[in-house]
């Protein structure tokens, strides 16, 4: 066994705390690191894109798992809300992985940059939250249905939980912040779900060498996941005792640095 695969438990701690604190991040990161990390493990660079995408995703349906268990235990977990958004969450994560497919590697590269980008100028220039508001309404309806579906879609695209669209919209919608973030975590568990199986199912036969299911490499999105159980309830705690704003400065910068590194790993 490469000594690289010992690398995936690593980057699922990451991913883990990630997931738990901010409720954002940490699909993108480890698809930028996937990006370099699964080529020195076999997998072919014109694959390493959609891989990277594939396992992170397959490897969030654990994360989130972790992280919206943790956020349930201290009731910050509105289920209503979620049942509402799964059918549309599972619909867009399919069509969105079967699209993904079809779009070429530098392409994907240059989304997933965008998308880190976006995610960077929130995080850096959004509205501040309300950290003191206590709301409890649980938002249903149709228009929560159809956010689902471009929720999901749009995850599936980018390799990510969907947490740097679920959390703003439900807080606009007027939902505690860590309310948002718990519930964004549960949402995250159908998005992977959905997206893996669709990577899965969609990829051309023989997409990976060995040890993939399609363009899940399972050796990534196993590691990772195992790794972020144990690291997700860290990121909870965390997000509960912590003002985050200056972390979240922090870390759009480092959203930054990860579009740059993926635009720069496809150049070369």
């Amino acid at each position: 066994m490469s000594a690289w695969w010992l690398l995936f438990p690593l980057l699922g701690v990451v991913a883990g705390v990630l997931a738990g604190l901010l409720g954002v991040g940490g699909g993108l990161v480890l698809v930028a690191a996937l990006v370099w990390l699964l080529p020195l493990v076999g997998v072919p660079p014109e694959a390493a894109m959609h891989a990277a995408l594939a396992s992170s995703l397959a490897s969030i349906i654990l994360t989130a798992a972790a992280s919206a268990r943790a956020h349930a235990r201290r009731g910050s977990v509105l289920w209503p809300t979620v049942a509402w958004m799964v059918p549309g969450l599972l619909a867009g994560g399919w069509l969105g992985s079967g699209a993904a497919v079809q779009i070429g590697d530098d392409v994907l590269r240059w989304i997933v940059a965008g998308y880190c980008l976006l995610a960077a100028a929130q995080l850096q220039f959004g509205r501040p939250r309300d950290e003191s508001a206590t709301g409890q309404a649980a938002p249903r309806g149709w228009p929560i249905l159809a956010a689902g579906g471009g929720i999901g879609a749009l995850s599936a695209v980018v390799g990510i939980g969907g947490g740097s669209m679920t959390v703003p919209l439900l807080v606009w919608r007027g939902v505690a912040p860590v309310r948002a973030v718990g519930t964004s975590s549960a949402c995250g568990v159908a998005i992977g779900f959905a997206s893996a199986v669709g990577y899965a199912m969609h990829a051309p036969a023989g997409a990976l060498p060995a040890h993939a299911i399609g363009y899940v490499y399972l050796p990534a999105a196993i590691g990772v996941a195992i790794a972020s159980i144990f690291a997700a309830p860290l990121g909870t705690r965390l997000a509960h005792r912590l003002h985050g704003d200056a972390l979240k400065r922090i870390f759009a910068v480092f959203l930054v640095v990860v579009a740059v590194s993926l635009l720069v790993t496809g150049a070369f």
